[in-house]
This record gives structure tokens, C-alpha cells and sequence, in this order.
């Protein structure tokens, strides 16, 4: 149950399109400390929902705004509605919706739709990964002066302040050796972007599977590694998102291992 069920994710995240491009948000509610939801995620969220019910109803779904339905176990759908919220209800393009079917910890299907930006990337376990109908791949860059790098949101809530520290320290390493470094504000445009080479690397020291595990696949299929801080693997269970090229790779993990230590110094 792979690349069978491509089509249907393609489905479903065109769905979600049709619904973000039909009208503007007409309500921006607080759900947590500078979390926001507005009407058309939860529209999305529903839309796409009730399809991926009537095509897939033996999957369960964990969505952004809804939580887990139907089955946990096997292979279930992992939906963000919009990700990039506050871009979104900003009017600021960078956003999208992400769709993957997971089994187990890893994902085998995915598409991400970018409204804004009129390209959808799709990718199936084995198939490669594509921008509309183009094969894509990670970038090739073997120095970190050569790279842009993209960092994913600061931490939020309770203990922000700490984890937080990693990231200003991360933030200052990569100053002083990446030749550009970039905050998008979503992270399926990060991932997107580093299977499709526009980006060489992102570092996102956060783990939500509705978030990532469509850019998960892209850029594995794509060629590129995705890791957790500890430069193992990456799976749902991982507590961070690296996604770089391989020649890239034990540069950008020895520099997070230095900024972990400059946090805790």
C-alpha cells in the first residue's frame, strides 16, 4: 500500500487548495501561546477529513486541528491543514498543506500543495520525488560557506527560554559559517525546499508528524538524508528534523553538536 494510494493523497491535497484559494480567513483564534488557528484551517482540515474517510476508510488520520480517528495502527494519514499559519493569516505566500501516509514511523506517500506559490510536490516510497511532474534532488553542496540553511521556528510555551537556547546558539555558528541562513515559518516548505535543492539544509529542533513527514519523504526520495539531533535516522518518534545532502551532512551535525554544548556552558 504505497504508490497506489499517490493519487489519492494528489486528491486530497488539491481539495485543500480549492478551499484555501476559494476566500480569505474571516477568523484568527488563539489555541495556545502564539499558536493560531483560523476558520479555513479547520475547513481544510474537514474537507480533506471527510475525502480521506470516504477513498481510505480502513486508515486512520491524525490531523493538526483534530487529533487521531479510526485505526492507530498499520498506516494512517498525517495532515496538516495549512502549515505556516501565521504566514497565512498574514497574507504572507509562504505556507501549505501537507498530507503523508505514514506505516509505522515512516512515511511511503506523500504531497504537499504551496497555494500560494502554484507547485505541488509529490513522492511515493521508492519513486523518486517530484515537483509537479519534474524530478527533483537534494543539492550537491560539500561546504558549509556554499549553503543556505533554513531554522525552523523558535520553541514556544513552557521552557521555551531553554530549548530555545540551542537554537540562538545554533543560529550564531551558522552565522559564522553558512553563506545564508533563511526562517520560512514552515516547515513543509523547508523540506520541500531541500529535496528540490533550493536549500541545502534545515534545521528544525521539532518533531510533529502532521508537520514533517510529507517533507520527510520528499527529501529522502530526493536523495537527501533526514535525521534526528543525535544523527540517527529519522522517524516519527525523532525529538528533531535535519534534512541535508550527505556531502553536507557531518559538517551541519558537528556544528549542532557545538551549538548544544554553547547552550548548556
Amino acid at each position: 500500500m504505497t504508490a497506489e494510494l499517490l493519487p489519492v493523497a494528489r486528491e486530497a491535497v488539491a481539495i485543500a487548495h480549492h478551499v484555501i484559494r476559494s476566500r480569505a480567513p474571516a477568523t484568527i483564534t488563539a489555541k495556545g501561546d502564539r499558536d493560531l488557528v483560523t476558520d479555513i484551517d479547520l475547513a481544510v482540515e474537514d474537507e480533506v477529513r471527510g475525502f480521506l474517510e470516504r477513498e481510505t476508510p480502513e486508515i486512520g488520520i491524525l490531523g493538526e486541528e483534530h487529533g487521531h480517528t479510526g485505526r492507530t495502527d498499520g498506516h494512517w494519514w498525517a495532515l496538516d491543514p495549512i502549515d505556516g499559519t501565521a504566514n497565512f493569516a498574514r497574507g504572507i505566500p509562504l505556507c501549505g498543506v501537507s498530507l503523508a501516509l505514514v506505516s509505522g514511523d515512516r512515511a511511503v506517500v506523500a504531497a504537499i500543495d504551496l497555494p500560494f506559490l502554484g507547485v505541488r510536490y509529490t513522492a511515493a516510497e521508492g519513486e523518486g520525488a517530484y515537483a509537479g511532474d519534474e524530478l527533483i534532488a537534494v543539492s550537491t553542496a560539500q561546504e558549509l560557506s556554499d549553503a543556505i540553511v533554513s531554522v525552523g521556528d523558535f520553541a514556544t510555551g513552557p521552557g521555551a527560554e531553554a530549548r530555545n537556547n540551542v537554537r540562538l546558539a545554533l543560529l550564531a555558528r551558522l552565522g559564522a559559517h553558512a553563506q545564508r541562513i533563511r526562517m520560512l515559518g514552515t516547515a513543509a516548505i523547508d523540506l520541500a525546499w531541500v529535496a528540490e535543492g533550493k536549500l541545502d539544509a534545515t534545521v528544525i529542533l521539532a518533531n510533529l508528524p502532521w508537520d514533517t513527514m510529507a517533507g520527510v519523504l520528499l527529501v529522502r526520495e530526493a536523495g537527501g538524508v533526514v535525521l534526528d539531533v543525535d544523527d540517527t535516522e529519522h522517524t516519527t518518534a525523532s525529538a528533531a528534523t535535519i534534512a541535508v545532502g550527505a556531502a553536507l551532512r557531518p559538517k551541519l551535525m558537528a556544528l549542532l553538536r557545538e551549538s548544544t554544548v554553547d547552550a548548556f556552558r
